[in-house]
């Protein structure tokens, strides 16, 4: 339970931009006050943030595959919101795809919300998807709170959840627009694909299936398509860089766009994909070096919007099939709980501040999905904070994620800067002690996460 007044203090708290001196008081869940770190509060139990790790307000990922129910033994609600909450995540917006039903219809939803509400440890919303099947019929699931819908421009990966082709994307744009809301899209040009079928053992075959061109001429026919509907859009994780200047151009002219990365692409380049490693397949792909770079500039000039995890995983058996056979190996990336580490061991290599990188893991996803109010510490908002030591090292150990499969394309990596201790709605949920002989997480209490519909983003 939270006690009527609590106070969290910490001599580094991420404050408007900046880390400075606070204590964050926290009554009926919620931040009511910010005030120096050293003031007195009456009638209040406290927390301190060590000297060596730095206050953050809770992350959103508005990019997860949680697959419950249907293919629950890929990734349910608890594994993942769990998994969420030992990365710092207190918000996740779960993608409509891979879960049976798929996220299509109300009646869909209200069947995923069910399997969501009793597991979930931090709170979750829930985009809608856009298929061949439902188009004009979109109005009922953004009524039942879908925070915008979803669409593929190339085969998804999943029979139930087919494509658009370039007219039916106009159409979904033209009716997502009228109901007031979103289109979020995994924008790669199916006729510059190869198909996949047994690709073997070797990376390079597999990237030179996906190119960026792809990536690029559906990036262009969504920014055309956004320009003449008028409606809001939002490119799913880029890996394409040359494609920035033309986001950022759009952008400059007015198109209502935002576009989002991920960490594997943003810490992980081509030439270090091992044969046969298809934990690393993603689609689009992992690209080489140069082009991580440019990502990277992406994100210092403020072009990309969110850091986001894409995590989409699946049994060991599926990402390892044909034995590490590129071309049959389930595509996706399993890391939602290194996402900030994996990112800030990246960022401060290249000379990049922590306080450049954060708005990508909290405000910005939350503004993609329209959360006001999350992703910061200010007066007001829900009392979802993080300790992250900013120099603590470790390994990542797939078998010890908190994911559902032990199989991640961040396995052995070493990384710098672990969160420490996860706060929902005030309430420590996650923590990590030091039992003498390894660091051992530790979860409080059962799961207190709340389902969010785009009507009532922020329950009381």
């Amino acid at each position: 339970m939270v006690a009527k007044r609590t106070v969290v203090r910490s001599g580094r708290t991420y404050l408007h931009g900046y880390f400075q001196p606070a204590a964050i008081v926290i009554e009926d869940r919620r931040i009511v006050d910010v005030v120096s770190v050293g003031a007195r509060v009456h009638g209040a139990s406290t927390s301190v943030v060590p000297d060596d790790a730095v206050l953050l307000p809770g992350l959103v990922d508005s990019h997860v595959h949680v697959n419950e129910p249907g293919r629950t033994e890929w990734e349910g609600f608890r594994s993942a919101t769990r998994a969420a909450a030992a990365g710092g995540v207190t918000t996740i917006v779960d993608m409509p795809l891979n879960s049976l039903p798929p996220t299509t219809t109300a009646a869909a939803l209200e069947i995923k919300r069910a399997a969501a509400a009793p597991a979930s440890y931090i709170d979750v919303g829930f985009w809608g998807g856009a298929i061949p099947e439902n188009l004009g019929q979109l109005a009922p699931l953004h009524a039942a709170g879908v925070y915008g819908f979803k669409c593929f421009l190339s085969p998804s990966g999943v029979d139930e959840f087919p494509h658009l082709d370039r007219s039916q994307l106009v159409s979904a744009m033209e009716e997502i627009a009228s109901l007031g809301s979103k289109i979020i899209v995994h924008a790669e040009d199916p006729a510059l694909l190869a198909d996949h079928g047994s690709l073997g053992r070797d990376y390079d075959t597999f990237l030179a299936t996906r190119p960026a061109a792809s990536e690029a001429s559906a990036i262009e026919t969504v920014i055309d398509s956004a320009r003449r509907t008028g409606v809001r859009a939002h490119i799913l994780h880029l890996s394409d860089a040359s494609s920035l200047p033309a986001i950022r151009a759009a952008k400059a002219q007015g198109v209502a766009l935002s576009v989002e990365t991920c960490p594997h692409y943003l810490t992980i380049a081509a030439e270090e994909i091992p044969d046969g490693a298809s934990e690393f397949k993603c689609c689009p792909p992992i690209r080489d070096a140069s082009n991580r770079d440019l990502l990277w500039q992406g994100i210092t000039d403020g072009t990309i919007d969110a850091i986001v995890s894409d995590h989409s995983p699946s049994t060991v058996d599926l990402k390892r099939a044909g034995n590490g056979d590129f071309g049959l190996a389930w595509g996706g990336i399993a890391g939602l709980q290194v996402g900030l580490s994996a990112v800030w061991t990246e960022a401060r290599s290249r000379g990049i501040s922590l306080e450049t990188i954060l708005p990508l893991f909290t405000t910005g996803p939350a503004a993609i999905a329209g959360l006001p109010g999350l992703g910061v510490i200010e007066i007001g908002a829900p009392a979802h904070l993080a300790a992250f030591g900013v120099d603590d090292r470790f390994s990542i150990d797939a078998s010890r994620l908190m994911h559902k499969n032990p199989i991640t394309a961040y396995d052995h990596r070493e990384l710098k800067g672990k969160i420490r201790r996860t706060w929902l709605r005030g309430s420590s949920i996650y923590d990590v002690t030091d039992d003498g002989a390894r660091t051992a997480p530790q979860f409080r209490g059962a799961p207190s996460g709340r389902l969010l519909t785009a009507s009532v983003t922020i329950a009381s």
